[in-house]
């Protein structure tokens, strides 16, 4: 059930972790949300709630990752007590009975480090914390790098292992220091039932069991890691969210003259400003870095004016 369980839970880790970063391809979103292709208005409101989409899968990636802990609990506990010495290399175990919180890190140190940087993640994207506080969610919400390079490497441990010689050693084959008892694949009991010809269904049967008795096994079962197929579902969403923000840095580097500045009561300021080849749309809104201020930090501003030769919000 634990191996179930934490395959499940993988496979939805893997979706949800993929799906998280569309939503964040503002710029992207922005161009589909004006386009001509896209006239459907129900298409356009799906567009405008990116954030709660964004949000929906972050709590799904927060209740299976509980999900996949709890399974590789279960995994260790079962390594250790049902060890079997003919395939040691399929248990993660040594001997039987060992001490299953030894096992606990036998995916590595990745997938600890990946809960601590998920709990930093969620705990900063609380209300009270963005109201108070909104540095410390930026942040830490910086952190989704360096924990989709703990996937990437998390899943490269070699834990699930198939079998490669099924040629040389198939499945319920006749072991030459095994008796036939030991290898027989189907049960014996069912001649027994019957005084004549056996019915068709089952005599189909009884020829395969004689079919399987006859085969030899040539040489030990052999095993290897599966190959890991989380890059798979992440890397187009993480390569169009990167060429995103390099989009994104390379259009800001295009340089902003500011013409005025004017305070107004209540602490609010307008600039006035000038920049090349900018088109502002009714309702649109800009993105403020200030480098000298902050590295990371943006905040969107509103336009709420448009002449023909500056910007005024």
């Amino acid at each position: 059930v634990g191996l179930c369980l934490s395959r499940a839970s993988a496979s939805v880790l893997n979706l949800n972790c993929s799906l998280i970063l569309l939503p964040m391809c503002r710029t992207l979103l922005a161009y589909l949300r004006g386009s001509q292709k896209v006239p459907s208005r129900r298409t356009r409101r799906l567009l405008d709630k990116s954030k709660t989409f964004h949000i929906t899968c972050g709590i799904t990636v927060c209740i299976f990752s509980g999900v996949h802990v709890a399974a590789h609990l279960m995994n260790a506990l079962n390594f250790s007590v049902n060890y079997s010495q003919d395939f040691p290399e399929l248990n993660a175990a040594r001997y039987q009975n060992e001490d299953p919180r030894k096992l606990l890190f036998t995916t590595g140190l990745t997938g600890v480090c990946m809960v601590v940087v998920l709990f930093l993640m969620v705990t900063a994207s609380t209300y009270a914390i963005r109201v108070s506080n909104y540095d410390i969610f930026w942040y830490t919400h910086n952190l989704f790098f360096v924990f989709y390079m703990l996937l990437l490497l998390h899943v490269s441990g070699g834990l699930l292992k198939y079998q490669t010689n099924l040629d040389t050693h198939p499945p319920g084959c006749l072991s030459l220091n095994r008796t036939q008892s030991q290898d027989a694949s189907s049960p014996d009991y069912i001649a027994e039932h019957f005084h004549g010809p056996l019915p068709e269904r089952f005599s189909k049967l009884e020829d395969r069991k004689q079919k399987t008795l006859v085969k030899i096994c040539l040489e030990e079962p052999k095993f290897q890691a599966h190959f890991p197929q989380t890059w798979i579902w992440i890397s187009g969403p993480l390569c169009l969210y990167c060429a995103e923000r390099l989009y994104r840095c390379i259009r800001s580097n295009k340089p902003v003259t500011i013409i005025s500045v004017i305070n107004h009561p209540s602490d609010v300021m307008e600039l006035r400003m000038v920049k090349e080849n900018f088109k502002a749309r009714p309702g649109q809104y800009i993105i403020l870095h200030c480098p000298s201020v902050s590295a990371l930090e943006n905040h969107p501003f509103t336009l709420t004016m448009v002449r023909h030769t500056f910007l005024e919000f």
